[in-house]
């Protein structure tokens, strides 16, 4: 992080810039440190910077909006929103890495206390979240009446459009190439994780990346001697905080929230996103991009990033909008009269964030488009019922499911779970732990059929 930070302001033509820093942010990443923002201001000279920790949870647009929105206030001269990962290193040499002794956050920004439901935790779904976001693919399949092997087709061959991006970015942790094919087709080094998805469908966190963000007025970088071809502006800064659980949902197929922010981001700039020629979308899992790409009006056939996503390019945990971001604004310092879009997923399609920069600031001067959407996005949302333990009792119909594999045998499914709607209307996650019934229900679809729930687990 502190290497990311130095970069970032000699990429500024600006290194004097870090000592005017009052302000760190840092998404907490899979690290336990309790205070790394305090570790790099001692690095870089921000001795008076106050720090902020993010919590997981908090989307990292979110940080990015809060930083904008000190700058604008004048609570803060100059932001540093920084951070990394170093999985790859660690695992290699078995590295503990020690804590700073000092003071905890002087700030740290929370998550929402209900940013996952009791019955989603019970039923093993918290983790990893590769089980969630295939219960979200595969509703969206059965929504769209797409067949099986059509369906693993297109998510196939979006991933290796991805991936041919991967082979021309320097940057790229794995950017070996892969066709439609070699994604698809599960084997020991392309191991299942819950069905559709294969470990090459999946954002790879074992990486060493970093990436720092400087953010201050327009005022302050010509003071600091920033070039003015180094400058680069926000047109739209979403983000909305309020969180709805995947269980919670009527549609899991759909994110409504996110699309109250495309609205708002393409009537402020008078045009669809899909003319934006420059776009980054988080990339963590397939159904990620696909269900953006139906919620923002963007091409399904499009190839809606510059970095090659979070499976080759590599995906830093809670750290990997900040990659994008620079990767973005570096296309834009070279395009200025063009526009590019990123955006922020936080959890299993919770909370989104969405970001529209350029090399030119908005017109006459006016404030960008910026703000907590939280609660057009909750008015937006059909919701249900969540089921608990204690109350996920008899028949229920199945509205999603997925199937996992042993852990010890990695091409043996063994484990199924399902999203499934009971009787009153609610919603409830089961699993059942047969491996019969999961290799049945990679031939045939449970979508749509009954099966008896008892608590957090169901049989046929």
């Amino acid at each position: 992080m502190t290497q990311a930070s130095r970069e970032a302001a000699s990429n500024a033509g600006a290194p004097s810039l870090l000592r005017a820093v009052n302000r760190i942010a840092v998404p907490q990443g899979s690290w336990s440190l309790s205070n790394p923002a305090r570790l790099v201001a001692s690095r870089i000279g921000a001795d008076n910077a106050r720090t902020y920790l993010c919590q997981i949870g908090v989307s990292q647009q979110e940080v990015i909006d809060d930083a904008l929105d000190a700058i604008a206030s004048r609570q803060a001269d100059v932001v540093l929103v920084v951070g990394g990962e170093a999985r790859a290193f660690a695992r290699l040499g078995g590295v503990e890495i020690d804590d700073d002794p000092g003071d905890p956050p002087d700030v740290t920004l929370t998550r929402p206390p209900d940013f996952m439901a009791p019955i989603e935790a019970a039923a093993g779904t918290l983790w990893p979240v590769v089980q969630q976001y295939a219960l979200i693919e595969n509703a969206l399949a059965a929504h769209e009446h797409q067949e099986r092997a059509a369906h693993t087709a297109d998510i196939a061959r979006l991933w290796a459009r991805f991936n041919a991006v991967a082979q021309g970015n320097d940057l790229a942790a794995f950017p070996t190439a892969r066709s439609a094919e070699d994604i698809a087709r599960p084997d020991t080094k392309n191991r299942p994780l819950a069905y559709p998805y294969n470990r090459w469908h999946a954002s790879q966190w074992t990486v060493d990346q970093a990436a720092a963000i400087l953010l201050c007025s327009t005022e302050r970088a010509r003071d600091a001697g920033v070039p003015t071809d180094r400058w680069v502006f926000p047109h739209v800064a979403l983000h909305a905080s309020h969180a709805i659980t995947l269980t919670a949902r009527r549609d899991l197929h759909a994110w409504p929230a996110m699309e109250v922010l495309g609205r708002a981001a393409a009537e402020r700039l008078g045009a669809p996103l899909a003319d934006l020629p420059i776009a980054e979308v988080y990339s963590c899992f397939p159904a990620a991009v696909r269900v953006q790409q139906r919620s923002l009006g963007l091409p399904r056939d499009g190839t809606p990033t510059v970095t090659g996503g979070m499976t080759f390019a590599g995906g830093p945990f809670n750290n990997y909008v900040l990659q994008s971001m620079a990767a973005v604004i570096g296309l834009l310092r070279a395009r200025p009269g063009e526009q590019g879009l990123v955006t922020t997923v936080s959890g299993m399609l919770s909370k989104p964030g969405l970001a529209v920069w350029s090399a030119t600031p908005w017109p006459n001067h006016d404030r960008y488009l910026t703000g907590d959407l939280g609660e057009e996005a909750s008015a937006a949302t059909a919701t249900v019922p969540v089921a608990t333990v204690q109350s996920a009792q008899g028949p229920a119909t199945v509205a999603s499911f997925t199937v996992t594999y042993d852990p010890d045998d990695p091409l043996r499914p063994d484990r199924t779970v399902v999203v499934a709607e009971m009787g009153d209307g609610s919603q409830t996650v089961a699993a059942c732990e047969d491996e019969t019934l999961a290799r049945h229900a990679l031939g045939d679809s449970l979508i749509g059929q009954t099966v008896h729930l008892e608590g957090a687990m169901f049989t046929p």
